[in-house]
């Protein structure tokens, strides 16, 4: 009987240690995300069949270090953007943070921090001190961005196209006046948007935050871990080395 007593109790000694190893069980498995961006070299852009660019290659990282799976898909901007508003588990990158959008989404990043400005022909004189002072000239846009609706909301002349490469030509076929383009601020706009010196910036206008935005139903818990590893990324100089990667490539072009 003694015998049987001990066998008993040392089972159950065994079984409690067992529990106290395994813990409270696995953590669940992140939820499949949909990740969508536009093709805006070099940003966001297919190469040999890839989604890459400059912030594609972030939000990549950034999903393989939480453990996310998901795929990244290049469309054009409106798609894109009205998945991530009406499809569940979508995100949608890169995206502006306006009070008009701020409810619609949950918000990672920032990503990389962008003035908008105003491009002109170089053989045109523009003088102007705010963006009030363009108020009479035609301003070109693409359809459906954040400069395109900031500009519509304030009652400025703009010409919007689906597609935002139209623009340039019709700068220089003088359809249009200005052209409103996003530039960040620590690259030479006149080298990266001036067609070899046709163009050059008039105004700097505002300056914004680009975010991975996501549909509601992407839970709290991962935003916020999504969150914590792009200021991870941000402190250890992969931002850094990323933007590096592609401002090379560009400059050997």
């Amino acid at each position: 009987m003694q015998k049987a007593v001990a066998i008993l109790t040392m089972l159950a000694g065994a079984g409690a240690c067992a529990a106290t190893q395994a813990g409270p069980g696995p953590v669940p498995a992140w939820p499949h995300l949909t990740i969508t961006g536009e093709n805006t070299p070099p940003t966001s852009m297919f190469v040999d069949g890839k989604p890459a660019g400059r912030q594609t290659d972030k939000v990549h990282e950034m999903l393989d270090r939480v453990g996310v799976p998901h795929s990244i898909d290049i469309l054009p901007w409106k798609r894109a953007y009205m998945m991530a508003q009406r499809d569940a588990l979508t995100c949608v990158y890169s995206t502006t943070r306006t009070p008009e959008r701020e409810k619609q989404f949950k918000w990672v990043g920032p990503m990389v921090e962008i003035d908008w400005v105003l491009m002109g022909r170089a053989d045109r004189k523009f003088h102007l001190r705010t963006l009030e002072d363009a108020r009479t000239l035609r301003i070109g846009t693409y359809n459906g961005d954040a400069r395109d609706e900031y500009l519509k909301s304030r009652g400025f002349n703009v010409d919007p196209v689906q597609n935002d490469a139209s623009n340039p030509d019709k700068l220089l076929l003088n359809r249009i006046d200005l052209w409103a383009v996003a530039a960040r601020p620590d690259l030479d706009m006149a080298r990266e948007l001036g067609r070899d010196g046709q163009f050059v910036p008039v105004l700097v206008f505002n300056r914004v935050r680009l975010y991975l935005a996501c549909n509601p139903t992407v839970p709290d818990r991962l935003v916020d871990r999504m969150n914590a590893m792009f200021d991870t990324m941000r402190r250890d100089g992969t931002f850094a080395r990323i933007d590096r990667r592609y401002q090379d490539a560009t400059a050997e072009k």
